[in-house]
């Protein structure tokens, strides 16, 4: 889906896009894809037949990695699997040019241990795209701790090219979108672990400004997925790795009761036919329900203070170094409640003093995440915000 997204919108900028999958029928499914959408723009008037040709004609799908000859940038967007992509990314380089740039459209495997399957690592840079590709404006690039200033470079054209509007940050697991946009759809399951009814979680959650709610949208992300990520974070991180009580709820929709979202026609919801999607009923099985629903005030302070603090803890680690990108990632990215400004101008419109203090009773109340990191602490106790500190007209 992703590759065939990342095919479309190169082909209607202007470029020769060869697009490879392991069969035939799958590249060709791949390129029907971008017929869809450019027959959807003929029917509204935003294209035409002979645009549709030209388009198409830039497409070329393919199974042979030495159609990759020449190529100047690929474009991985194989699944989370470090095997896969490090199988791909040995075929791909056998072929392709010595100043060709590598990119990984991963949405969560950190780029530097990618990179170390790479035969040149300081050409490997990240290059993640949201969901649906033609759709979505944001596209974050991700610097490998080997990558090059001639990678980021490309990897900017290569987005400009294609109209869409690049951040830029440092290498972490989940980067930086996926990592903040995860505490979201986790904190809905953690609610549903608790008793929480799922229309008022999934209310609450649109009720924040976000533009779908929680337990839908990890329908739409894929709950396999989800659950894909979550094993191999925790195999990855031992004893590092912190239990959120939505481990339990995606485990259990996934591997025992084989719901995995939208994509199989069963997850949070289910997908009739015909009529409009429901909330699946066996959810209140889940957990016993809890004896006093909360007020949705909570619910919604949970959902929006919960990834802001993430925000917070990745602009700690270096991971974002610019708080312009923080603000136009949570907002481009993955719709973080727009009148807000974005993740790090909701923490300084709160008040960082009053923004720590929340955090700190809602640690108490519902765990460790919540917990506030030194930097935020560091800025309340000098009556800090993070446009005043890290001014980047100052920068």
């Amino acid at each position: 889906m992703m590759g065939a997204g990342v095919a479309y919108v190169s082909a209607m900028s202007g470029i020769e896009v060869v697009l490879l999958d392991m069969s035939q029928e799958g590249a060709n499914k791949g390129k029907d894809y971008a017929v869809k959408l450019l027959d959807k723009r003929i029917e509204r008037g935003r294209a035409t037949e002979e645009k549709k040709r030209d388009v198409l004609a830039r497409i070329t799908p393919t199974t042979d990695y030495s159609l990759l000859e020449g190529t100047d940038l690929i474009i991985e967007a194989v699944f989370e699997d470090r095997k896969i992509k490090a199988d791909v990314t040995a075929k791909a380089e056998a072929v392709i040019p010595e100043a060709s740039i590598f990119g990984s459209n991963t949405s969560t495997l950190p780029i530097t241990g990618l990179a170390q399957e790479s035969k040149r690592p300081g050409q490997f840079i990240g290059i993640h795209f949201f969901s649906p590709v033609d759709k979505m404006p944001l596209v974050e690039i991700i610097m490998g701790e080997k990558t090059n200033d001639q990678a980021l470079a490309v990897a900017i054209d290569y987005v400009k090219k294609i109209k869409k509007t690049p951040i830029v940050v440092n290498d972490s697991r989940g980067f930086y979108t996926s990592r903040c946009f995860g505490t979201y759809i986790r904190e809905g399951m953690s609610m549903l672990a608790e008793g929480i009814s799922p229309a008022l979680i999934e209310n609450a959650g649109k009720m924040t400004g976000m533009p779908v709610a929680p337990l839908a949208m990890t329908d739409e992300v894929s709950l396999e997925l989800s659950y894909h990520v979550q094993q191999q974070t925790k195999k990855d991180l031992g004893e590092l790795y912190d239990e959120t009580p939505g481990d339990e709820v995606i485990e259990k929709m996934v591997a025992e009761l084989g719901r995995k979202g939208r994509k199989n026609g069963k997850g949070f919801y289910e997908y009739p036919k015909e009529g409009e999607k429901y909330l699946w009923p066996g959810l209140s099985d889940l957990a016993a329900p809890a004896a006093t629903q909360p007020e949705v005030s909570e619910l919604k302070k949970r959902f929006l203070h919960v990834q802001a603090l993430e925000t917070a803890r990745c602009f700690e680690e270096k991971v974002l170094t610019d708080v312009r990108d923080a603000d136009v990632g949570s907002i481009l990215g993955w719709g973080f409640a727009p009148y807000t400004g974005g993740t790090l101008s909701y923490i300084d419109m709160i008040g960082v003093q009053s923004f720590v203090e929340e955090c700190d009773a809602l640690a108490q109340k519902y765990g460790k995440r919540f917990m506030p990191c030194a930097l935020l602490r560091d800025m309340a106790k000098a009556n800090d915000s993070f446009y005043k500190r890290f001014n980047p007209k100052a920068a």
